[in-house]
């Protein structure tokens, strides 16, 4: 039964740090924190995925889940683009 219990309150804290991981103030927190440095970068297209990249590990999961999706978007973009 501990083991259970041990297992149910590991998920919860999981989910609960999902969860915070997506909060409107958490992506704003790190939207603001990755734009501030993508301005001090340059080109454009790129810095903002230099940016990512050297945040996404302080990232909770979820809100680097989110960011790698915004990476992944532009990189098709700037892809057709190319062509």
């Amino acid at each position: 039964m501990n083991i259970a219990n041990e297992m149910l309150s590991k998920l919860g804290s999981d989910i609960t740090n999902l969860k915070e991981g997506l909060d409107p103030e958490n992506l704003a927190f790190w939207y603001n924190k990755i734009i501030a440095e993508t301005i001090d970068m340059a080109p454009p297209w790129l810095h903002l995925m230099i940016a990512i990249d050297n945040n996404l590990d302080a990232m909770p999961y979820s809100t680097r889940l989110y960011f790698l999706k915004v990476q992944e978007i532009m990189s098709t973009e700037m892809d057709k683009s190319l062509i």
